[in-house]
């Protein structure tokens, strides 16, 4: 497995530090949150979009995917929300990204079942236009839809290669998941994972990996039996919690740990 850390817990550091802190502390690819408060986002000109894809060649560092905030289960009309993806797909593309993340984000005002068939809907209509780039849309386990068993009964009606799913192992743990029936859940769709860890289920402020309660060596074994070899992208959540310690300090604790758990897993 390879592994990343998502720029959430660097906020609104410029893309050349960014890529320099990857390769200082040994990740291989860095998740970056696409959002206008930071410096990659959609409205980015066509010259930033290949500046910023010029600086990850150059740096060895691969761009996993952007973090976008489309919410695809939302009350609403469709056309709003496909065009947020389609906007994320289009700057994943100039950049080289092969992932795009959405959120599920239904209103507590819908049924499941519209909820879900919203999504889908929405999901199914952009899947083309991912296809066509070349992108892939991942659903993450979050809010709505935090479980594997949530995300699937939306992956299922849209049925496209295209779309699937991002295991976030936060939000499955707090929904009462196992790692095994996660796994077992995403697998067909899996395209790659967010690794983390927090002080409790009523304490979510992020800690540094292997110092809270997150079951991370059960997901790292349960990955490697059966053979996955795709990304641990690191979501350390920074950007909502300023007192939490600086990424910086953390990063290369943080892969050390991820490397001993692989080493033990293997």
């Amino acid at each position: 497995m390879r592994l990343a850390f998502s720029t959430l817990g660097v906020p609104g550091l410029p893309v050349t530090d960014v890529i320099n802190l990857a390769a200082t502390h040994g990740y291989h690819g860095v998740e970056l949150r696409a959002h206008p408060e930071e410096p990659v986002h959609p409205g980015l000109d066509l010259n930033q979009r290949a500046d910023v894809a010029a600086e990850f060649k150059a740096g060895g560092i691969e761009l996993l995917g952007l973090a976008g905030y489309a919410r695809v289960a939302a009350p609403g009309d469709d056309g709003p929300v496909i065009d947020e993806i389609r906007d994320l797909l289009d700057l994943a593309r100039d950049l080289g990204a092969p992932y795009v993340r959405v959120f599920p984000g239904a209103g507590s005002e819908q049924t499941r079942e519209r909820a879900d068939a919203a999504a889908a809907r929405r999901l199914g209509t952009a899947a083309e236009y991912a296809a066509d780039l070349g992108v892939r849309i991942l659903l993450e386990t979050h809010d709505s839809h935090r479980t594997g068993a949530d995300a699937i009964r939306v992956l299922g009606l849209v049925g496209h290669r295209h779309v699937g799913a991002l295991w976030d192992v936060m939000h499955t743990w707090l929904g009462g998941e196992q790692p095994s029936e996660s796994y077992a859940a995403l697998s067909p769709y899996l395209g790659y994972v967010q690794v983390k860890d927090i002080a409790s289920a009523d304490d979510t402020t992020p800690l540094a990996l292997g110092a809270g309660v997150l079951p991370l060596t059960e997901c790292v074994e349960v990955l490697s039996r059966h053979g996955w070899d795709g990304w641990l992208c690191w979501e350390y959540e920074k950007r909502w919690y300023e007192d939490a310690a600086p990424l910086q300090d953390l990063l290369a604790a943080g892969r050390e740990h991820l490397g001993r758990l692989l080493n033990e897993c293997a």
